[in-house]
């Protein structure tokens, strides 16, 4: 160790960054199931709408915040208006509150009319600036924001209020699954990880840690499966073996995209609101894409295509 005036601490170990890691997505998942779980709908609903606004704010900051770091400029108030709109007015027009159709698929007519207007207001946005220049990239990164975060997290709505299920067990579902990925991966990785994936894009990532990914999410699948099986319609042990190497996978690239972004930004982590794992989105990166494949899989292989 050095003791050369100046020298930093030393890095925290792979253990104690694990424990931390962990202690932290247990508090944080405790508090979010508990609340969805409480018996009472209205509070229930009003505590998921307020996570996923919360989520939505902080996690929309953290990516502009991102992005300003690689010189990309971009409209960060537009960005995270437009993002808390598409998940408030999901939450309404899932409830039936706007008069129309409450089934998550016709939210998509929703969500696609939302996001017209928002590039439509971008591009006359352009015209209040002083400077027209790089006008392709500010409306380009905004506009990504906003699909990357909350239009993607708004599936995880639609999984909770999709009709004619225990939406809510399913929610819970695809987020154990997909931490167990997480869990799998560095736990494996970390013990006996030789051969790198990508080491461009993430370093510390092994194929030996994508295989222990799979292997766990696809047990806690079938776990998860047995377990719950009175509150999981239609989940077979071929779709839990199917979901868990679905979202297994994807997790991987979930992550592996999200190290894209900080990398070229010089960071290590998006933010530091939770110890050990960093910022929203190094929380989120794994379930962004989880979501969508959840929905999608439950919509036309789990329950009949025209309930929903």
């Amino acid at each position: 160790m050095s003791n050369e005036p100046g020298a930093g601490p030393p890095p925290p170990s792979k253990a104690r960054t694990f424990v931390r890691r962990l202690a932290s997505t247990s508090i944080l998942w405790t508090v979010v199931l508990v609340a969805l779980f409480s018996g009472n709908r209205t509070l229930s609903d009003s505590f998921f709408l307020l996570i996923l606004s919360a989520l939505t704010w902080t996690g929309l900051t953290e990516f502009f915040g991102l992005a300003g770091k690689t010189g990309l400029i971009s409209f960060p108030v537009w960005g995270v208006s437009c993002g808390l709109l598409l998940i408030v007015g999901t939450h309404m027009h899932l409830h039936g509150w706007l008069g129309i159709s409450g089934a998550p698929a016709r939210v998509n007519d929703f969500e696609t009319s939302l996001l017209i207007v928002f590039v439509l207001g971008l591009c006359v946005r352009q015209f209040l600036r002083h400077e027209l220049g790089r006008a392709i990239a500010a409306v380009s990164t905004t506009l990504f924001g906003v699909m990357y975060i909350p239009w993607l997290l708004n599936f995880i709505q639609k999984i909770n209020f999709f009709p004619g299920i225990e939406g809510t067990w399913y929610v819970l579902y695809f987020i154990v699954v997909t931490k167990a990925s997480d869990v799998g991966a560095y736990c494996v990785g970390s013990l006996i990880g030789r051969h790198k994936m990508i080491p461009r894009v993430s370093p510390g990532k092994t194929w030996e840690g994508f295989g222990g990914a799979l292997a766990v999410s696809v047990g806690v699948s079938l776990l998860f499966a047995r377990l719950a099986s009175a509150h999981l319609v239609g989940m077979a042990p071929i779709h839990a073996v199917a979901l868990g190497l679905l979202l297994g996978a994807s997790a991987v690239v979930g992550d592996l995209i999200e190290s894209i972004f900080k990398r070229e930004a010089g960071v290590k982590d998006s933010g530091g609101f939770f110890p050990g794992i960093g910022g929203v989105l190094d929380l989120l990166d794994s379930l962004l894409f989880n979501a969508p494949l959840m929905y999608l899989y439950l919509r036309h292989i789990l329950t009949h295509p025209t309930t929903a």
